[in-house]
């Protein structure tokens, strides 16, 4: 199982809203990938209008040990309008994960 992830770009979300998730039922979804043996999951700040960290933070970080999983963010660079702006999202970022660390990062932009 470890080479699969959990994407959290595409969650359940209520009365069909993009930028409210189902915690619940995601918490279930999440219960079930590491039960099976998963432990990889990939966000980015803009996902679910930026609220997709936050419900990482909920359904797993308050939940399980930071030895039990590992964590991809992704920086939005196409936001950014000045280098100095980055580290400010990373600083959000984090907390927003509620995390003192990722795994690994990814810059996403505009091809």
């Amino acid at each position: 199982m470890e080479k699969f992830g959990f994407g959290l770009m595409r969650l359940p979300v209520v009365n069909g809203n993009y930028s409210e998730i189902d915690i619940p039922r995601m918490t279930e979804m999440v219960d079930a990938f590491l039960e099976a043996g998963g432990t990889y999951f990939d966000t980015a700040y803009p996902y679910h209008g930026g609220n997709s960290e936050k419900a990482f933070r909920e359904a797993v970080v308050k939940r399980y040990p930071r030895e039990r999983f590992t964590i991809t963010d992704k920086m939005p660079v196409y936001m950014v309008q000045k280098t100095e702006q980055m580290q400010g999202i990373f600083e959000e970022q984090l907390n927003r994960c509620g995390v003192e660390y990722f795994d690994a990062r990814v810059i996403i932009g505009l091809s």
